[in-house]
């Protein structure tokens, strides 16, 4: 395997077939699309899902579209995803395309593009550059006039936490998953989350973010981490001034050394990387002070 195959498998481009059972069992994500994508694709469509992992998100579209082109660069996908289209109700309207999703463009314009390449914080997976990549290559293509993007943008929050990091009395603090349900063992807010970068799809978006906040202490404690708050939105729904949303599962990471705290104080936070690059990226930046106490 080359370097940049490694690279591409690591960053979330060859998620093993048998952890996508985890994510078609997620129903938090699975009803949020099924709706979004109900809402924006109309009878007779044509839709592009890039990344199409296992076809489900292709055969959400397939239920109103014409087309689908369901485009996944892994060929264990590639048989899974047309293997179970096969056996399902419009899975027949959608197209299995084994190609590299950086490259691939459909025959013909279409009406919706579809991709979820999202990881909490936007790191490891590649949605922020394949998005920016495909605009580029389909105004060329095709004229100005972009599709309608499935998500449509990303607000990115942060917020500092107390959080215990003990496995039966082993001191492990390294990053983890929180589920969305709580309560959180081990685990006390100790400040309201700020938001720190909103992506918007329909613009121009840079992969590079860099961020400086404050923080007021809402209770004393001892700051060990930073929770990473990663919401998506997948559709506007304008009449009635809302819009489904789906909200990935939170990314905490540890401090390099745990400071303590009280009510009141006011901590600084400043952390910058790059979109799709790796977690440890990101604790590597992270920078954190107590400005006032």
């Amino acid at each position: 395997m080359t370097t940049q195959e490694e690279d591409e498998s690591y960053l979330g481009q060859f998620i093993p077939l048998q952890y996508h059972f985890s994510m078609l069992a997620d129903k938090n994500r699975m009803q949020s699309f099924k709706a979004a994508i109900d809402h924006v694709v109309a009878p007779g469509s044509k839709v592009l899902d890039l990344g199409g992992g296992t076809g489900i998100l292709s055969w959400f579209a397939a239920a109103k579209a014409d087309k689908v082109w369901c485009v996944e660069l892994n060929p264990d996908l590639v048989n899974a995803s047309r293997q179970l289209l096969a056996i399902n109700n419009n899975g027949h309207k959608v197209e299995v395309v084994h190609a590299n999703a950086f490259e691939y463009l459909p025959p013909e314009p279409v009406d919706v593009m579809i991709c979820e390449m999202i990881h909490a914080a936007m790191l490891r997976e590649k949605q922020v550059e394949l998005v920016e990549s495909f605009k580029h290559r389909y105004q060329q293509r095709f004229g100005t006039k972009l599709p309608i993007m499935l998500p449509t943008a990303v607000v990115l929050a942060v917020q500092p936490l107390q959080q215990e990091f003990n496995f039966e009395g082993y001191q492990a603090p390294i990053s983890l998953i929180q589920d969305l349900t709580g309560p959180w063992a081990g685990c006390v807010e100790l400040a309201q989350p700020t938001v720190y970068r909103i992506l918007d799809f329909v613009e121009p978006t840079e992969r590079d973010i860099a961020w400086e906040g404050t923080f007021e202490i809402s209770q004393n404690g001892t700051l060990s981490a930073l929770r990473f708050i990663t919401k998506n939105i997948l559709a506007v729904l304008l009449e009635q001034k809302t819009s489904i949303d789906w909200l990935n599962r939170h990314l905490v990471l540890p401090l390099a050394a745990p400071i303590s705290v009280k009510s009141g104080d006011v901590l600084r936070v400043s952390f910058q990387y790059r979109t799709g690059n790796s977690i440890m990226s990101l604790q590597n930046a992270l920078q954190v002070e107590l400005v006032s106490n």
